[in-house]
């Protein structure tokens, strides 16, 4: 397999397959890897690109790598939850949604406030962006596009419209959530896509330049969607 694969994305492929294992509880936190002469004969890989792979995990709070005692699984506590692999490995185990949720507050942490900057801060390509997003969206209705490509290249488009650098490092994060919480609010909400004209209104009030206003209805947007998240919460654990 190594020498049929270029070495950079046969390092990539160890890291998605050791960090999913270790995001879905095969490795338990505190717990070491497997010797790292039974990882390089799993992935038929050289010590070199094994490191490289285990240095990439280290990096992203998985693992603690040290001579002499091994290489261990760090608590998920220790994990660098914003880095977007990580999300997805999170995601694809059983019992997701809190998860989710957890995403929904910090979406509603930055979200509206990125509206409000965007409202003060959007530039003339910013703002054609927005409009093409809100564009895609009518056509997903017609199904002429992806209605869940649309609906995060809206909000993707806030958070790059607000200027704000910090907000704009979280696109790639908010985008992989956003995959799954959108499917699961929609189900809830009974639609199969996401409102345009709720949307639309958003894009009006930054275009209008009214940053209290915008930052109010993308708050009441994200309510919404967190209130539906709980309701799944309750239906795949009932309160006793």
């Amino acid at each position: 397999m190594a020498a049929r694969m270029f070495s950079g994305n046969f390092t990539r492929h160890i890291v998605q397959s050791l960090g999913k294992s270790i995001a879905l509880g095969e490795f338990p936190a505190g717990s070491p890897l497997k010797p790292e002469a039974d990882l390089c004969e799993t992935f038929d890989a050289s010590r070199t690109v094994l490191r490289e792979a285990v240095k990439m995990l280290t990096a992203k709070g998985m693992l603690d790598a040290r001579p002499r005692r091994g290489t261990m699984v760090l608590p998920e506590s220790q994990w660098n939850l914003s880095d977007p692999d990580i999300l997805n490995w999170l995601l694809d185990r059983k019992g997701s949604l809190p998860i989710i949720s957890e995403f929904a507050d910090m979406r509603l942490a930055i979200e509206p406030a990125a509206a409000g900057l965007a409202a003060k801060n959007i530039t003339t390509e910013q703002r054609a962006d927005l409009e093409a997003a809100i564009e895609r969206m009518r056509a997903a209705d017609l199904g002429q596009d992806d209605p869940l490509d649309a609906d995060i290249a809206f909000h993707v488009g806030v958070l790059e419209a607000s200027n704000n650098r910090f907000f704009w490092n979280m696109r790639h994060t908010i985008e992989v959530a956003l995959r799954f919480s959108i499917r699961i609010t929609n189900r809830f909400k009974g639609v199969e896509r996401a409102s345009v004209e709720d949307h639309d209104k958003i894009l009006q009030l930054i275009l209008s330049g009214d940053a209290q206003a915008a930052e109010d209805e993308m708050r009441a947007l994200l309510l919404e969607a967190k209130l539906l998240l709980n309701q799944a919460m309750n239906e795949e654990n009932p309160p006793k």
